[in-house]
Formats: C-alpha cells, structure tokens, sequence
C-alpha cells in the first residue's frame, strides 16, 4: 500500500500536505471522507488518490461537480492522469465514454442515475462529491443531500468543500446515514491573501488603494478616508442620507471627499502598474461582464505582447477552427478574438462552451492578463490569477439584491495567489456608496462559515421518490436529510438505524431463498398435511 502511495503522489509538484494524508489515510481503512480546505490548496489530490485506488481495485469512479466548466476540465485533468481510453464525460452538453472505469459528471446527472435505478451503479465504488458546500444553495442544494442519502451503501464518498466551521457536523451526519466518515480539515492558504480596498478620490483626482488591516488590525487610514465620504442615497432614504452627512461632516473634521467607485478600465491600468495582474473580475452580471471586455479594448488597453498573441491564435484555431464561420459570426467572433489578443476576456454561463474553454486555456497559459467573469468561475475551475477584483458586496438572486456571505467572498477571493508562483494575493474590493468599509472589513476578517441544509421537499423530488420508492419508504427517506440532522438529530439517528435493519432484513431473506421453491410456502403445505390427517387420509405432499 505504501509503494501504491508514493507512486501516486510522485506525480505532483508539491509535496503532500498533512491533510492530504490524513485523507489517504481514512480512504485506506475504508472510511467516507470530509475535506474541507482553501481553495487551491489541493483539495483535488485527494480525490485523485480515491479514483486511483477505486480503478486498482476494479471498480468504478464518478467524479462530480455542480457546473459543466468544471466538469469539463476535471475531464481534461482526468484524461492527463489516465488515458482518453478510461475516462467518460456525461454532461447536459456532452456524453462521452460513459462506460468508462472512471467518469465526470454533473451532481445532478449522478441523481438521476440513482432514481433511474441505473445498473451503472452496480460496479461503482467511489464518487467525488466537488464543492459539496452547494448544499446550501437555495435552488441546488438538496441534489447533493439526494445523492448522499440515496446512493447505495457499498458506495465510498469523498466529499470536497471550502473551509466550514462546521464540517465535523457534516460529517457526523454522513456517518448516520452512510458509515464511518472522517472530517479533514485544513485553514491555512498556501498562498498569503492580501484584502485591500479600493477607491477613486475625486478630491485629488487619484486612485487610492489601501490594506483592508494593517498589523492585524482594521485600517484606520480606510476607515477615515470611508467615513470622509460624500454619500449619496435614494430619495426613499433621505432622512437617513442627512444623519450620515452630518456625521460624516463632523467625523473628527476629517476633509470631505467625493469618492465614486473606480472605472473598469483604471482599475485594470493600476493592477498593471503594480504588477499584480493577471486578474479575475468578478460581476454578478454575465451582460456586464462582456460590456467590461469590450470597453476595455475600446479604451485601447492591450496586456499582450506580438509572440503571445501569436499563441493565443494558435489555441483559438486549435479549439474553434471546426466551427462554422457562419455561426461564429454570430456568436461575435471577431469581437471575441480581438478581445483575447489584447489579453482581456469575459467568462460565463452565456458563452458556448467552446469559447469559455478558450478563454480558459489562454488564461492558464499565461497569455490572459485580465478576465471578467460571474461567480461560476470560483467553483473549482482551476483558473488562479495574482488578484480578484470584486466590483460589489451585493449581488441579485432572482428575487432581491443580498450581501455575499463570508463563506462567498472566501470562495471568491481564494482565486488570488497562483501556488509556486506567487508569494501573495491579492483580493481588491472597490469602495462602493451602498455598502461602509465596516462592513468590507468584517467580510474580509470572518473565519466562521457555518454550512446550513437547504434541503427542501419539491415537486420534482416526490416525483422522483413516489416514482421509485412506496409512499411509506420514501417518507423514511425524507427523515434522512441533513436539513432533519440540524433540526433534531436523534430522528435522523433512529432512521438511519431502521434503514439498517431493514437492509440486514432484506439480504438475510434473499440468502434464505431457495432455487427450488419457497421455504414459508412448503412449511404452510406441510402443516395443511399435518391437520388434515388429523382428521382423514389426504394425499401426502410430495417430499422436495
């Protein structure tokens, strides 16, 4: 087992950190495992180290992840480590190789499989459940507890997530309802993050970047210049607008300033200058985010230089040549080209996927200095860059405008600081009239991000659970969850204990099953004998 290990772990280019081993450990006593890390800190080996010895030992690995960019580069990855030949990709866009022993897919592919009853499952022996914590996303979070609770029990998982403070609860739960499970835990980055903050003083005419803490603590310098700050606000908040001023206007007879959020294209110029590019913009707008590319172009900003721009020509005939040029004119491909020359690019759901894969590939390699992208691009797609810029605190969820959790900004800003490369990130948060640095900072300095259930009972989960399960069963099933653990435990338990024995039941009856008939039936033949000769002569029943 030991020469297995140092085989496995001789490829990377990192040593093998102490959670890392601690989670190899747990896989080789058979254990289910939590890891829960910083991003970029090599919550992946682990995974990896799961498949390789699942595949050894002639069984099946599914690798899952909540987005299609994701799954398509741990398909990538994957292949590198494998072999085209040995690795299948299922996913709303692409069905590859899905026979193969080790395969990506969407969590909710995999979900659907299980309702299916799929005999895909049959030969399975591990899955790997990426950024895990999306089961507390309101909309797509109880997939992920639908798999956990329904997958068959021979099944190990190995469970990936951003740093929680309560991951020993999510193991704990995983243990009720499926075996030993050990939670993994690791809190330092492998990149130091620097927080600064970001502001343009229209006072002086300049940009203004400061640490969000100095020595540990909150800036002061930050905190002034915000509370220096002429605030403008809607007239539905007018009374509230005058307190802020008066008290802004008194704030220890600091000068007032006007301060406005800084321009895209400044921003871009000033992490140039400082040498901390390349960088990832996060907007929580996917139509924002291909208005900041071109306006940044337009502007005449080019980070390229004539060889690079050779290359990222080379990896867009690459990856595009097959295409149509009729469709490609209609997906902007000249604006897109043009664009990536310049070393700029946006990235989100709205982009076809072979045009996010360049973006993709050209960033990776270097040749991508600046990228604006929706918050897709922090779950798992392995794109680091020396600095995030994020643009707001709030973003729109489909039904209201709500600040990001400290959970979200950690997974944002874990983006920042390229591992071997960088000495430190940095995370970049523009100064914004709706939100105080108060609050920036208290973001920022949160080290408590407590995972809650989102699990909910909906139409298309009844449907799904009716459709393969008894009414009875199901509603057994639906005690299971870990939104039910955090409520109240001991039901979990107790369902759990019952789902036991009634597995233990079931496979007792199915080895007490004879080829040759039913054993209760001829019992009951044997006694209908016994009573009728009590009372005449019957015919006897033929011995078996």
């Amino acid at each position: 087992m030991r020469s297995d290990r140092d085989e496995l772990t001789a490829r990377y280019s990192f040593p093998i950190d102490r959670f890392q081993y601690e989670a190899f450990d747990a896989l080789d006593d058979g254990k289910h495992v939590v890891v829960a890390a910083p991003t970029g800190s090599g919550k992946t080996v682990v995974a990896e180290y799961g498949i390789d010895m699942t595949v050894r030992d002639g069984k099946r690995a599914f690798y899952t992840a909540p987005v299609k960019a994701l799954s398509n580069q741990k398909y990538r990855d994957l292949i590198a480590l494998h072999g085209e030949d040995k690795v299948g990709l299922l996913t709303g866009d692409n069905s590859i190789n899905g026979d193969a022993p080790i395969v990506v897919m969407t969590t909710e592919v995999l979900r659907n499989m299980i309702y299916g009853r799929s005999r895909t499952l049959d030969d399975l022996g591990l899955v790997v459940l990426d950024e895990v914590h999306f089961l507390q996303d309101t909309f797509r979070g109880p997939v992920w507890e639908e798999v956990m609770i329904h997958l068959p029990h021979h099944v190990r998982l190995v469970c990936l997530s951003a740093t929680v403070s309560n991951v020993a609860e999510l193991a704990e739960w995983i243990s009720t309802v499926r075996g030993r499970t050990e939670a993994i835990t690791e809190l330092r980055r492998p990149v130091e993050l620097a927080n600064q903050y970001l502001a343009k003083d229209r006072t002086e005419d300049r940009l203004q970047l400061l640490s969000i803490f100095v020595g540990g603590a909150v800036n002061r310098d930050a905190v002034q210049l915000d509370e220096s700050a002429i605030r403008h606000t809607p007239k539905s908040s007018a009374g509230r607008s005058r307190k802020e001023s008066n008290r802004t206007r008194n704030a220890g007879g600091a000068q007032r300033r006007k301060l406005v959020p800084p321009g895209r294209v400044e921003t871009l110029k000033l992490l140039n200058d400082r040498e901390m590019l390349p960088a990832i913009f996060f907007i929580f707008s996917r139509s924002q985010c291909d208005v900041a590319a071109k306006s940044c172009v337009d502007a005449g900003v080019c980070l390229t230089t004539e060889a690079e721009q050779a290359e990222i020509g080379v990896i867009i005939d690459d990856r595009l040549g097959a295409l149509d040029s009729a469709d490609l004119a209609v997906l902007g491909f000249e604006q897109f080209v043009r664009q990536l020359k310049a070393g700029v690019a946006a990235h989100h759901a709205g982009m076809v996927p072979p045009m996010k894969e360049v973006v993709e590939a050209c960033f990776i390699a270097g040749l991508v200095k600046a990228v604006f992208a929706t918050e897709t691009l922090a779950v798992g797609i392995n794109m680091p860059a020396r600095s995030v810029v994020i643009e707001k605190l709030t973003k729109f969820t489909g039904e209201h405008h709500e600040q990001l959790t400290p959970g979200e900004y950690t997974q944002l800003t874990g983006r920042a600081g390229r591992r071997g490369i960088d000495d430190r990130g940095s995370a970049v948060v523009l100064w914004s009239p709706w939100v105080r640095f108060d609050d920036v900072a208290k973001l920022a300095g949160s080290s408590r991000f407590h995972l809650r259930s989102a699990f909910r009972p909906t139409y298309n989960m009844a449907a799904n659970l009716i459709r393969t399960y008894e009414s009875e069963r199901a509603h057994d099933l639906l005690n299971l969850s870990f939104a039910q653990y955090q409520a109240d435990r001991d039901i979990v338990k107790m369902q759990a204990r019952l789902e036991r024995r009634r597995q233990a039941l079931s496979e007792l009856q199915a080895e007490a099953t004879s080829p040759l008939g039913d054993i209760d039936e001829y019992r009951k033949l044997r006694n209908a004998e016994r009573e009728a000769r009590r009372f005449g002569h019957v015919e006897r029943v033929e011995e078996i």
